[in-house]
């Protein structure tokens, strides 16, 4: 006779399908919103900083939004670790409104400590659109992964390819309002940032790594973070469907959803210890970094290159067409490069995007002050960014247990981060020392040791199989 203990669970199972369209087209919808808040302050940044503080320090206050968008990664991902996506969201957009906001009273002020800070807290709004691209597979199926997280990275391309040339119009009505030139688009910012963290907060229910945790069984990794990293291959296997292969979001379609208490949030610490002994993690976080370093380096200082060229009243016109097709370079074919990495692998995509970003450091390097050139080698240098970030953040993803995928996530984040920050304080000096020739060199050299790291093989399974 059955008893209480032995009674199979009989709580309906939510429709996951269901919920993961829904996470998507909401996910979409608010990356277009963040696209274009992130992205003007993006193409202005360096133009408003280098009048204000000069050229050289033009590099290091876009350095202190990314430095931001780095640091801000922790807090997040730990609230994320505790209590799920919606909130860390939330607050990453609602720092980043804060940030522009500052940026503004900074431009009509002159005050250059006050400018660091906004951009410092502007960097917010670019850790929300980072952390958008793993919220989008947390409940998504092994063999859409790729697509999946692609298709946010995508979403991002139809706020910010238009973002740049807004600017120009931000600017001028702003001006009529009583705002100093280049400080109109930061407000712009603040009221996108704002709008995107509104529409988070009322509508990303259910929750998609609460959801992916409820569904996990009692002893998978979400009743800790530490479980799967240690576990032995015994505990593994019983965490691995039949076909070898994770369910979605590493939940077991088999099991009954269970009550789980939620983590302890994995800290900095925790993270590097499962992703040092894991080489396809580590493969996945240099990808990213390395990528957005080269990324970084080379198109911060670009709009001041096209400003030693142009006059005033050309420069933010072409500042708005040269990003707009980089920028479509970054996310425009990022379903793309989801489909191939899906199709070809992570290790493939990865070495496709180091080859581009080569390319794009020759092309821009050497188109001296002829702007189409200039604008091609920036489409390369999209390109390979793209490469980079989805097939990383997809090997990453997935080679990673559950239970710490959020803080792992944050600390690929970090690295990023501080990878680009250090990319935009030296371009600045570089730039205005050796020009930007050497710059776009230098960046190429960067890129060089990823190549060996990416042909070693590593295992790319899922953390149930490497285990």
């Amino acid at each position: 006779m059955a008893t209480d203990l032995t009674a199979p669970r009989t709580a309906a199972r939510p429709d996951v399908a269901s919920i993961q369209r829904r996470t998507l087209r909401l996910l979409f919808t608010t990356q277009i919103i963040g696209g274009i808040g992130v992205t003007i302050g993006i193409a202005v940044g360096a133009l408003l900083a280098a009048r204000i503080a000069g050229t050289a320090v033009a590099g290091v206050a876009q350095s202190a939004g990314v430095v931001g968008a780095a640091l801000l990664a922790v807090p997040v991902t730990r609230i994320m670790a505790r209590h799920g996506r919606r909130p860390g969201l939330v607050l990453a957009y609602a720092i980043g409104a804060v940030g522009g906001v500052l940026v503004v009273l900074a431009a009509a002020t002159r005050w250059v400590p006050l400018l660091f800070l906004g951009m410092l807290l502007f960097g917010g709004g670019t850790a929300a659109n980072l952390q958008a691209r793993y919220t989008a597979v947390d409940l998504a199926e092994p063999a859409r992964r790729g697509r999946q997280l692609s298709l946010i990275v995508w979403a991002t391309t139809i706020g910010a390819v238009a973002a740049p040339n807004f600017a120009a119009l931000a600017d001028r009505v702003t001006t009529g309002w009583g705002l100093p030139p280049l400080a109109g688009p930061f407000a712009f910012s603040a009221a996108a940032f704002v709008l995107a963290a509104v529409v988070l907060l009322g509508l990303l229910r259910p929750d998609p790594l609460l959801t992916a945790r409820r569904l996990a069984p009692a002893d998978a990794p979400a009743a800790g973070p530490l479980l799967a990293a240690d576990a032995p291959a015994t505990a593994v296997a019983a965490q691995t469907p039949a076909d070898g292969g994770p369910a979605a979001g590493g939940v077991t379609p088999a099991a009954a959803p269970v009550k789980v208490r939620p983590p302890r949030a994995a800290g900095m610490r925790t993270a590097w210890s499962v992703v040092r002994g894991r080489p396809a993690a580590r493969l996945g976080i240099a990808a990213v970094a390395v990528g957005h370093l080269v990324m970084v380096a080379v198109m911060a200082m670009t709009p001041v290159r096209l400003g030693e060229s142009h006059a005033d009243a050309d420069v933010l016109r072409l500042v708005g067409i040269v990003l707009s097709l980089h920028i479509a370079g970054m996310y425009a074919f990022s379903p793309v490069v989801g489909w191939l990495t899906d199709r070809l692998g992570r290790r493939a995509v990865i070495l496709g995007g180091v080859g581009l970003l080569l390319a794009a450091c020759a092309v821009a390097g050497t188109a001296g002050h002829h702007t189409p050139r200039l604008s091609v080698g920036l489409v390369l240098l999209g390109l390979g960014w793209s490469g980079t970030m989805v097939a990383g953040s997809t090997l990453l993803s997935e080679s990673v247990p559950a239970g710490v995928r959020p803080s792992v996530q944050g600390f690929s984040d970090l690295i990023m981060g501080l990878a680009g920050a250090a990319a935009a304080v030296v371009s600045g000096f570089v730039m205005q020392l050796a020009g930007y020739p050497v710059l776009t060199l230098l960046a190429a050299v960067a890129a060089v040791p990823l190549v060996a790291l990416a042909l070693r093989p590593v295992p790319t399974g899922a953390p149930d199989e490497e285990g």
